[in-house]
């Protein structure tokens, strides 16, 4: 197949008439998110996404997910922005592993975390019961969007919500004990997974690195306060890898870092807009201020803040007002 498409491409750069045949067969072609399982730890196995914003040419996915082989069945954490990703993450799953899938977690309402799980539609996702309402009341909207967005990646996509509903906890599962843990801020519920087994911690949407986080659901004292929980049950655990679902995984013993990251953007972002709202500066002044580094070279840099304050800054302006 590989070189029928060679040919078709060869004959497409010749100006010579693409066979009907040909023409069709790459027309069913469906993108490859080329996923490529990277293990971090004994059993537990990463699948980055992009540093960057939703676009065409990295099909939305800009997500890391992972799975973790606990010995008796996987836990995969997060399902992309897809059902083609959904059904190439499982594939590769399969390619490390003929263990059955036995849990799936959507870490928060956001699409690309729960938009796969049309391909694990024989397990049903889990979910906090505050993301299953979101996910509802949301998915088609964000449907809309991505379709919009990267179209034919999108193809057959239908938003699917977690089918139950996970209580904070300890589980054990093989090899694995999981934490989950709810915390909130950057949405109403965002769950936290720790592995005390692997020494991980899977940190969703709280933490991003070396990006500009998303903020359309944001409450930024609650997510200052969850960072801070974060950091402690990072110490506590004494776990050495964080993985946070946007921006490139650190090294070992680099999550206080990151953590640090995010903090000190949100920390800049509530102080900016704050100061803005007491000048009684409007909206597009705002958006037209200068960013400063390293915020200004991080990733969805503009895009991603001047949706952060076209988000959150209506609500300064009201306070301000009010006092």
């Amino acid at each position: 197949m590989k070189r029928r498409l060679l040919l078709w491409l060869l004959l497409c750069l010749a100006g010579q008439p693409v066979p009907p045949a040909f023409a069709q067969q790459a027309a069913l072609q469906p993108p490859d998110y080329r996923l490529a399982p990277r293990e971090i730890a004994a059993g537990v196995w990463l699948l980055e996404g992009a540093n960057a914003d939703f676009a065409p040419g990295n099909g939305c996915n800009i997500i890391n997910t992972a799975f973790i082989d606990t010995g008796d069945g996987i836990v995969v954490i997060n399902t992309g922005p897809s059902r083609l990703y959904g059904e190439q993450q499982r594939k590769a799953i399969a390619s490390v592993t003929a263990a059955p899938v036995r849990l799936v977690l959507n870490l928060n309402l956001h699409p690309d975390y729960f938009f796969g799980n049309q391909a694990y539609a024989d397990v049903g996702g889990s979910a906090l019961a505050g993301t299953i309402d979101g996910a509802r009341r949301e998915g088609a909207a964000y449907a809309d969007n991505l379709y919009r967005l990267c179209g034919d990646w999108m193809r057959g996509t239908e938003p699917v919500p977690a089918a139950h509903a996970l209580a904070p906890g300890r589980l054990t599962i093989g090899r694995h004990t999981l934490e989950m843990v709810r915390l909130d801020g950057h949405t109403g519920d965002d769950l936290v997974v720790l592995d005390h087994s692997a020494g991980v911690v899977f940190a969703g949407g709280l933490v991003f690195r070396q990006r500009i986080p998303t903020t359309p659901h944001a409450d930024i004292g609650r997510w200052l306060a969850s960072l801070g929980r974060l950091q402690a049950l990072l110490a506590d655990s004494g776990a050495r890898v964080l993985v946070p679902s946007h921006g490139p995984v650190p090294a070992a013993g680099g999550g206080a870092e990151a953590i640090a990251q995010t903090r000190g953007y949100l920390q800049w972002l509530d102080t900016r807009l704050r100061e803005a709202a007491a000048q009684g500066r409007d909206l597009a002044e705002v958006m037209a201020m200068p960013v400063p580094q390293p915020y200004a070279h991080w990733a969805a840099m503009p895009a991603e803040y001047l949706r952060n304050v076209g988000h959150l800054y209506p609500a300064r302006e009201e306070a301000a007002l009010g006092h």
